[in-house]
C-alpha cells in the first residue's frame, strides 16, 4: 500500500497526487464515464492539476484516490466537497475510472469508507449527493448503502439529445449508526 489513509477489505483511500492526473484525464474524457458525470467539455492535464491543487488547498474538500488492494492500482476517484461545518454536511462524489472495474464492489466499498469518514471523523450529520436518472447501478449502490432519495430536479441535465432528471439522495448520521448497529448484530 503506498500512503493509505483510509483502509478498506477491497480498496484504500490515499491523497490526490498531481501525478495523478494523467489518469484522472483519461478516465473523465472517456465517453462510458462522461455518462456518469456532469462534466460537459473535455478536460485536460492542467484541468486536473488546478483540481488536485484546489482539492489539496481547501479546508471543505476531501478528495481521495480509490486504490484497488489486490493491485496496488488506482480504480478510482472520491470525495466530500462543500463541506459546511457549521451546519455539518457535504456533499459526495465518486468515480471509478475504468467500465472493467465497475461491478467488482470498489465503489461501494469506497462510498461506505467515506461516508464512515464523514460522520465518525469529520462529525458531519448529512451527506448528500446527486445521481442522474440513468445511473441506476449508481442509485442502487446509494440504497443499498441507506442513502434515500430526497428530491427530483426534472430535467436538470441535458445530454444525447434530451433533458434528464437528476435524484438529490441523502443520508443522515443517525440513519446510517442506526444500520451499522443492525449489520452488527
Amino acid at each position: 500500500m503506498k500512503n493509505p489513509f483510509i483502509i478498506g477489505e477491497k480498496v484504500y483511500l490515499r491523497a490526490l497526487e498531481r501525478s495523478d492526473g494523467p489518469l484522472f484525464v483519461q478516465w473523465l474524457n472517456h465517453p462510458e464515464i462522461q455518462q456518469t458525470t456532469i462534466h460537459y467539455r473535455p478536460l485536460n492535464l492542467q484541468d486536473e492539476d488546478d483540481f488536485v491543487d484546489r482539492m489539496r488547498a481547501s479546508a471543505n474538500d476531501v478528495g481521495l484516490v480509490i486504490v484497488a488492494r489486490d493491485t496496488d492500482m488506482p480504480v478510482g476517484v472520491t470525495a466530500l466537497h462543500q463541506i459546511d461545518w457549521r451546519n455539518r454536511y457535504a456533499s459526495f462524489g465518486i468515480t471509478i475510472g475504468e467500465s472493467a472495474n465497475w461491478g467488482k464492489g470498489y465503489g461501494a466499498e469506497a462510498t461506505r469508507l467515506m461516508v464512515q469518514h464523514a460522520f465518525a471523523t469529520l462529525n458531519l450529520n448529512r451527506v448528500w449527493l446527486y445521481v442522474l436518472e440513468y445511473n441506476e447501478r449508481g442509485i442502487r449502490c446509494y440504497e443499498r448503502l441507506g442513502f434515500k432519495k430526497e428530491g427530483l430536479l426534472r430535467q436538470e441535465h441535458y445530454r444525447n439529445g434530451r433533458y434528464w432528471d437528476t435524484w438529490m439522495m441523502a443520508i443522515l448520521r443517525e440513519e446510517w449508526d442506526c444500520q451499522r448497529q443492525m449489520v452488527a448484530k
